[in-house]
């Protein structure tokens, strides 16, 4: 058996990250979004927040020593976005009234399907809740609608984020509590 861990990402992942971001949601949205709102969403809403890296709360996955996949969870209010859209310290949550944030999930095409997602949201779910929420909430892309809610998330919206290019990009709010 191939062996799977989850560590924290570091400032030297972000390159990595970077790429499997592009070869993410180029090889798993295409079925939901336009090649011009993939295009538009990389780097905006589909991009890297180093408040994840800096706060340690955003892991890679490696599968026998590969990066398959990356995601993690926040604190703080941002719900969703790269450094582009996001505030450079987002306000801190509330842990006894707030949703912890899941935030920017991202399996490489060819890790797809394997359970990989299912870990990571396990691995951010349990350091939530230790960290004292009672809820996660996210901004699930329409490709990801299915797996969170396999996992138990509930939709609350849905959204049309606007792009860079003039396009937007469906997203869908979920909430869960852990």
């Amino acid at each position: 058996m191939t062996e799977i861990t989850i560590r924290n990402a570091t400032f030297d992942d972000i390159e990595t990250v970077k790429d499997l971001i592009e070869k993410s949601v180029h090889g798993l949205q295409a079925g939901e979004y336009s090649k011009s709102q993939r295009d538009a969403a990389l780097g905006t809403v589909f991009g890297i927040d180093t408040n994840l890296f800096k706060d340690q709360t955003y892991f890679i996955i490696e599968v026998g020593g590969k990066t398959a996949g990356c995601g993690g969870w926040s604190y703080r209010k941002a719900m969703f976005g790269a450094d582009t859209l996001t505030n450079a310290e987002p306000e801190k949550l509330d842990p006894t009234i707030d949703a912890a944030r899941i935030r920017a999930f991202f399996i490489h095409p060819d890790f797809a399907r394997r359970g990989l997602g299912a870990l990571i949201l396990e691995h951010c779910e349990n350091a939530a809740r230790n960290s004292g929420f009672k809820k996660c909430a996210l901004g699930a892309t329409l490709t990801g609608v299915p797996f969170y809610e396999k996992y138990g998330y509930k939709e609350i919206e849905k959204l049309e984020t606007p792009l860079p290019n003039g396009e937007t990009l469906g997203i869908v709010m979920m909430e869960k509590m852990i």
